[in-house]
Formats: structure tokens, C-alpha cells, sequence
């Protein structure tokens, strides 16, 4: 049996942002534990020309929910990109994950060949739907995981690999 757009793209989106809800909720208790502003940490970044904490979870979201809508062919939920605590980026995480469970396989499967034309100022990119999700969606939305990881385990907060990946 082959795998199916749905099957490689909404199952590991709500996964991965559940182990990103997990990591933020570590977060969260470290800052208090350790006495450190929480704006500190979603806040922070790992270098001065990167996106800070919150902007990543705030992309990461973005390509699940953007990806979900796109092969789908519904339109793209907007979001505010106001979050400035872990409250908001949770309350983000979990309004994501709403939306992505409320598409079903029969609105992703068979649109792998969609096209799917993105628009980022005065450039356009266009991508087959199967290309769209393997090829862009899925490293970006790993790379902005990785680096909110990475920039809390940078700041001290207790996170392993187990985190990132979850349980199975």
C-alpha cells in the first residue's frame, strides 16, 4: 500500500505539535522553577538575524495549517502573529491543531499533482502539491521546531532528543 498525502503530512503535524506543546509546557516550568522572566525565553534567539522563539513556533504553525489548507483547496486560516507568551503560543498550537484535525484524508488524498503557487513579496514559487509538502512544507516546519528546541536547550531548559521526537 502506498502512503498517502494525508498520511505524510496531518498525522505528523498534530504529532510533532503536540512534542512542541510538550517542550513549551518545560519551558514554562523551568522559567518558574528558575525564577527567569518567561519573555526571556520567547523571546530569545540563537543568533541576532535569526527569528526569535516565538516567530518559530509562529512559521512552524504556519506550515502545517498552510500546507493542510493549500492541498486541500480551502482557504488559509489567518492568524495574528501577536503571541508574546507561552500562553498565546500554546493557545496558537492548539488552534492549529484544531484545524488540522477538522481536514480529513478525502480533502488532502489524490491532489498530489495541485498546484500550489506561494507569493513572498515580488517572488512567486510554484510547486506540484506532493513536491509542495515534501519538498518545502515538511523541512521548513522541521527546521522551526528544531530551532525552538534548540533555542531553549540553548537557555538551559531541560529537553532531550525524547522531547523533540515524543513517545512511541
Amino acid at each position: 500500500m502506498s502512503l498517502t498525502l494525508y498520511q505524510a503530512s496531518i498525522p505528523n503535524f498534530i504529532r510533532m505539535l503536540g512534542n512542541l506543546s510538550a517542550i513549551l509546557d518545560k519551558a514554562a516550568a523551568h522559567a518558574e522553577a528558575k525564577k527567569i522572566d518567561p519573555a526571556i525565553f520567547v523571546n530569545a534567539r540563537l543568533a541576532p538575524d535569526m527569528f526569535p522563539l516565538s516567530r518559530q513556533v509562529q512559521i512552524a504553525t504556519d506550515m502545517a495549517k498552510g500546507c493542510a489548507a493549500r492541498l486541500a483547496g480551502i482557504e488559509v486560516p489567518s492568524y495574528e502573529d501577536n503571541e508574546t507568551t507561552f500562553v498565546d503560543l500554546q493557545a496558537r498550537i492548539a488552534k492549529t491543531v484544531a484545524f488540522l484535525q477538522s481536514v480529513s484524508a478525502s480533502q488532502i488524498d489524490g491532489n498530489e499533482d495541485r498546484k500550489i503557487t506561494l507569493k513572498f513579496g515580488s517572488r512567486e514559487l510554484s510547486f506540484l502539491g506532493q513536491a509542495y509538502l515534501l519538498d518545502f512544507v515538511l523541512p521548513n516546519f522541521h527546521f522551526h521546531l528544531t530551532t525552538t528546541y534548540a533555542i531553549l536547550r540553548h537557555n538551559g531548559v531541560e529537553i532531550g532528543k525524547k522531547d523533540y521526537t515524543g513517545a512511541y
